[in-house]
């Protein structure tokens, strides 16, 4: 890829875009990011939280960090849902917050599924597609533990009319890694005999539907879904050509779908597999709507891929942490600033709503 970032005014990034029924100033998109910050009983989204996400509205679409839709769905220690009364609430102080500062903000809804531990369901077994052990690690509140053998099922739609309710400009579904959609794609966990497993067409069935369920509440075209068909995690989650083409074919059906856009992660670099153009490039191939693109991109590669139609938009995650003025600094040639790791996950201010804007 090049090193050299085009003149400010020529820059892809910077251009205006139409996503579905969302109208963005710039193609910066500020990736869905878990910060670990409801560090309250109730997981409730807080005033905090409406401070760091307004301080980056400058993108020109927030993606919010993964929420729960429903308790059986929690995998990780303080992050928010919204399938409550009071997280609804939190999160409409965060929209309120994001256009008052004049951005726009979309709801990422999930369920963790099997990844999920004991410690975390109030000692009952996860929800899974299949009583199949994904061998991954939770984060618990006594510290990470191996997963466990799940037991199955999951809801969207109640989720869907909460973010609408709280006032988000659309919503994104957790279709990614190693969390309950991606379980349900993969042959190796989804043993189903029913109507979602047994074929790559049923196990994509479970998606579908809860596509359905959530554009009954928000129409199509305010509804997307993040998908990464590269991800290589432990014995169950192998990014190779039987999977990619399992992937090849929900890309084309997702196409008939009417989406606002398909949110879609590259290849970790380094892993063998296919490299970024090239994996960009054939989903361009499967899939006729907008591609957000998103993993590892730098000013200069994300506006190749760009210049290259590859994508629509790329989003950003690390960058938006400690840059909460990335599009400035995009504009304007400004350095990055480096966030500090220490701060990701968990803690209050520090490392997450104290960065300055250069």
């Amino acid at each position: 890829m090049s090193d050299q970032t085009p003149a400010p005014a020529t820059q892809p990034l910077l251009r205006p875009v139409r996503l579905g029924a969302l109208e963005l100033p710039n193609r910066v998109v500020m990736a869905p990011m878990t910060r670990a910050r409801a560090d309250n009983e109730g997981l409730v989204p807080t005033s905090l939280h409406a401070t760091y996400y307004a301080q980056r509205a400058g993108a020109g679409l927030i993606v919010s960090e993964g929420t729960w839709v429903s308790t059986d769905a929690i995998g990780f220690i303080h992050v928010p849902g919204i399938y409550s009364d009071a997280q609804t609430a939190g999160w409409a102080e965060v929209t309120e917050a994001v256009h008052s500062a004049g951005g726009r903000i979309v709801s990422q809804i999930g369920h963790v599924g099997a990844v999920s531990h004991p410690d975390l369901q109030g000692g009952r077994l996860p929800a899974g597609p299949s009583a199949i052990n994904p061998q991954e690690m939770s984060f618990t509140p006594d510290g990470p533990k191996d997963s466990v053998t799940p037991r199955a099922r999951g809801p969207y739609r109640r989720a869907a009319a909460n973010a609408l309710r709280a006032g988000f400009d659309g919503l994104e579904i957790h279709a990614q890694a190693s969390h309950l959609v991606a379980q349900f794609l993969n042959p190796r966990l989804n043993r189903r005999t029913d109507a979602y497993g047994g074929s790559s067409e049923k196990r994509a069935q479970f998606l579908l539907d809860v596509v359905d369920a959530v554009s009954d509440v928000w129409g199509g075209d305010r509804v997307a879904v993040k998908l990464s068909p590269y991800w290589n995690s432990g014995p169950a989650f192998t990014a190779d050509a039987e999977a990619l083409a399992d992937y090849d074919q929900l890309l084309k059906k997702l196409g008939d779908s009417g989406l606002a856009y398909l949110h879609l992660l590259g290849p970790e670099p380094g892993t063998g597999t296919d490299d970024t153009l090239t994996a960009f490039t054939r989903y361009r191939a499967h899939y006729s709507g907008s591609v957000v693109a998103n993993l590892g991109f730098t000013q200069a590669s994300a506006n190749e891929l760009l210049e290259r139609g590859l994508a629509d938009a790329v989003s950003f995650g690390a960058p938006f942490i400690a840059n909460p003025d990335l599009v400035d600094r995009f504009t304007h040639g400004h350095p990055l600033a480096t966030g500090d790791r220490d701060t990701y996950y968990g803690g209050g201010v520090e490392g997450y709503t104290d960065y300055p804007a250069a």
